[in-house]
């Protein structure tokens, strides 16, 4: 009887130890929401599948409070193998001292030569180091309803900024809950802010969204109060009230509800808005230049990193791997909506050089209209401009501090910040 006892015992932990997965990746994303979740769901099983000893979990905090569900598992050193880290808080999270330096894993994948030109070199912020991989690219668009418009007359999207805020005055109506601009009062609006002050600007230095070509900072120049002042223009008379408090949920509500038929957003937002309108009710177009004749869009991207203290960092490579191919770039990209980080991708794939992406191609068409510029995301004041260009801006908004005091506060906060 004993005999017996010990060998199924035996057996028990056997088929426990083989049917457990040897290796569990704990993996978070930042960008957190329904349809986005279900897609990097099936990429994971899809992955289990041709990895049958692996488990990923897929940890997805609200995107509100993504980034401190992110700085507290690393800093404490929480199970994680897979973080997710968009651009503009990278230098933060490189910071805390928990990503690996990808390099030594780069110098032997032959998919990095197929990455979009430049855009591995704008993911190296921090000492030209690569700590993540990235997994889509966006930009800013114009993005609107061709049914609402129609009501007031506009068959055709607005191509510069004075256009936009006239097309925005016609068809805003408070009584009737109709407004124009779809604007964005919190969650970083940062770079809603400078696409409209800077187009009344016409020498900003592609290398620096903060200064002219001269080298000098752009915030004392007469151009960027009249931009700064159109910019609060488009929120006085053209938004709802209560867009001062707007993040992005509340934008694609308003634009999908068809109160605000204007919406500038990066190529994201089309996964959402393919499940929550029809075809026909929503279009892109390139951004409306301002009166320099220009625009300054920016590449944004998020990506892929590995935690230096997790015990598969292998394994963790392979998945980010896996993701960057282009089978499943374009599907990733498809169902979500960024555009491919690879250039096979646009190569093979027309999708995404039709329909609402249309928009993003002509734009990377006419880089001497739409020139695009980068962040200083390097500077180690990065990670306190966004809230406090907010918090200023705000303030404007509600009356508090006039749109001049506004650029002389953040004058005085970068003025230090670069060699001039």
């Amino acid at each position: 009887m004993k005999k017996i006892l010990v060998l199924t015992a035996f057996l028990l932990v056997t088929v426990i130890a083989f049917s457990s997965p040897k290796i569990v990746l704990n993996m978070v994303q930042v960008f957190t929401s329904p349809s986005r979740t279900e897609v990097l769901q099936n990429i994971i099983n899809q992955f289990e599948a041709l990895h049958p000893d692996v488990q990923i979990n897929l940890i997805s905090p609200p995107y509100s409070t993504a980034y401190q569900k992110i700085y507290l598992m690393l800093s404490t050193n929480q199970p994680l193998d897979i973080v997710e880290v968009g651009d503009w808080s990278l230098e933060g999270v490189v910071e805390l001292g928990k990503l690996v330096d990808l390099r030594p894993y780069i110098a032997t994948w032959d998919a990095s030569n197929d990455i979009v030109p430049g855009l591995m070199k704008a993911v190296s912020v921090t000492g030209g180091i690569p700590y993540i991989i990235p997994n889509g690219v966006y930009a800013k668009a114009l993005f609107y309803r061709p049914d609402v418009l129609a009501k007031y007359g506009i068959t055709t999207p607005p191509k510069t900024m004075d256009e936009l805020y006239n097309d925005c005055l016609k068809i805003t109506n408070p009584q009737k809950n109709q407004y124009g601009f779809d604007f964005r009062g919190t969650g970083l609006p940062t770079n809603f802010i400078d696409i409209i002050t800077t187009s009344y600007i016409n020498d900003i230095d592609p290398n620096n969204m903060y200064k002219l070509t001269n080298g000098q900072l752009w915030f004392k120049d007469p151009r960027a109060l009249e931009g700064l002042k159109k910019y609060v223009d488009f929120y006085k008379y053209t938004a709802p009230k209560d867009s001062i408090n707007w993040g992005f949920d509340e934008q694609v509500n308003a634009f999908v509800a068809g109160t605000t038929p204007f919406l500038f957003q990066d190529p994201d937002t089309t996964g959402l808005l393919n499940t929550m309108l029809k075809p026909d009710q929503w279009m892109t177009a390139p951004l409306p230049v301002g009166p320099s004749g220009k625009v300054y869009p920016s590449y944004g991207f998020g990506g892929w990193g590995i935690t230096t203290y997790s015990k598969n960092k292998d394994m963790a490579w392979e998945f980010i791997k896996f993701f960057t191919t282009p089978k499943i770039s374009a599907y990733f990209c498809k169902d979500y909506g960024a555009l491919p980080v690879l250039k096979s991708v646009y190569e093979s794939d027309p999708y995404f050089s039709q329909g609402v992406f249309k928009a993003w191609q002509y734009m990377f068409e006419h880089p001497e209209t739409y020139v695009f510029t980068s962040y200083p995301l390097s500077n180690k004041k990065w990670t306190e401009w966004n809230e406090y260009q907010q918090d200023t801006m705000q303030q404007v908004l509600l009356g508090n501090m006039t749109p001049q005091e506004a650029l002389n506060k953040w004058y005085d906060f970068w003025k230090d910040a670069f060699s001039m």
